[in-house]
């Protein structure tokens, strides 16, 4: 680690694994003092991506004290493509991004993790992608001396956190006719719902993946999610998660069978549903696995106090069924006034992509839902 100081407090810049390794318990602590937490920042979730994804010599994270307890995190790393960048800590596969600031202690903090992140990066780019509206992320970009760019991300699509038939209920015409029709066709066939307690989980994560797979069978599907690593990082930061009630599995059964299974992380005032998997045999069984899926979140999200049922990134045409809400993350870029230049040429490389995608999209419309797919693969490597 290198250290210094910064208005009183310790600001410390850790490059080694082990060592962040070191850190779960005063980072879990600072994790539940957060306002704005996401699943993705927790210490569990990291700690597994890296082993999984990281890569030596990148680690970038910056830590702020006050008489030795934590109370800032920037979980941070460095790539080398297409230029020096400092990117957080989650790749692809996680679907957001923020920084950890302590409630009481927020204002100190981000002021700490500025100073910081202006020597870390002194020679880079800071671009911080999928970072919430609301994330406390937003706090160090109105705050940054420097220069800086807010662009926009992916588009995610938000419900009230509310029984799922509650919802329905509300819901007038033929739109509401047809939702309580599927929660009733569920009911009538006897699927039961299976809450996976710790222990099970390696098996859990297991069925989940291989049901994820025969559901996209002949179709194009993320292929990240059929490789082991990502497999073994679910295995790792699940287990942990489910421990600690920042995650939750659930099996669907039939007659004893697992016909469909769910993982749905949460924190703070969020749960959003991560990744499922599902018999292609409930097809013929007129089931509808979405609404299925959303019912049982939803209840988990209710029953736990959160506010915000989020269904994570894309905003793929099933998801409008229930009339949620769009809220689109932002991407922010950092840099010190000198690096001004590297910043705009950063901002041009995005623009010059996303005119390409959407490109694409527009010539293929088949390839907006694939877009949405495959944006989850991990940028790794650069």
């Amino acid at each position: 680690m290198t250290a210094y100081r910064a208005g009183g407090l310790s600001v410390t810049l850790c490059r080694d694994f082990r060592e962040f390794g070191a850190l779960a318990d005063e980072w879990d602590a600072l994790h539940r003092r957060c306002a704005t937490p996401t699943p993705f920042q927790s210490h569990a979730w990291l700690h597994s991506w890296w082993i999984s994804y990281g890569q030596e010599g990148r680690l970038r994270v910056l830590l702020v004290r006050r008489a030795g307890r934590l109370i800032g995190a920037a979980p941070l790393m460095l790539v080398h493509r297409p230029m020096p960048l400092l990117v957080p800590m989650g790749g692809a596969v996680s679907d957001f991004f923020d920084i950890l600031l302590d409630q009481e202690e927020a204002g100190y903090a981000v002021g700490a993790l500025g100073r910081g992140l202006d020597r870390a990066a002194r020679h880079t780019v800071v671009d911080l992608r999928e970072v919430r509206p609301d994330a406390s992320a937003q706090l160090l970009f109105g705050r940054w001396p420097g220069a800086r760019s807010r662009l926009t991300d992916s588009t995610c699509m938000e419900l009230p956190a509310e029984p799922l038939d509650d919802r329905v209920a509300r819901l007038t015409g033929s739109r509401g006719q047809r939702l309580r029709s599927k929660l009733r066709k569920v009911d009538a066939l006897g699927i039961e719902v299976h809450r996976i307690p710790q222990d099970g989980v390696p098996a859990a994560i297991g069925t989940l993946l291989r049901l994820h797979e025969r559901q996209w069978e002949g179709r194009t599907v993320n292929p990240e999610h059929l490789r082991a690593r990502f497999s073994d990082h679910l295995i790792r930061s699940v287990g942990r998660m489910v421990g600690d009630g920042t995650a939750a599995m659930t099996e669907f059964r039939l007659n004893g069978e697992v016909v469909a299974s769910n993982l749905s992380l949460q924190s703070g005032r969020l749960t959003g549903g991560y990744l499922y998997g599902a018999d292609p045999a409930l097809r013929e069984k007129k089931v509808d696995v979405s609404t299925m899926l959303l019912r049982e979140v939803a209840q988990q999200a209710s029953d736990g106090g959160r506010a915000v049922l989020s269904l994570l990134r894309g905003a793929e045409s099933y998801k409008n069924h229930w009339g949620p809400v769009p809220v689109v993350n932002q991407r922010l870029l950092l840099a010190r006034p000198g690096l001004e230049p590297l910043l705009r040429l950063r901002e041009s490389q995005v623009a010059v992509r996303e005119r390409a995608v959407e490109t694409v999209k527009a010539r293929f419309p088949a390839a907006r839902d694939w877009h949405e797919r495959l944006s989850g693969l991990p940028v790794i490597g650069r």
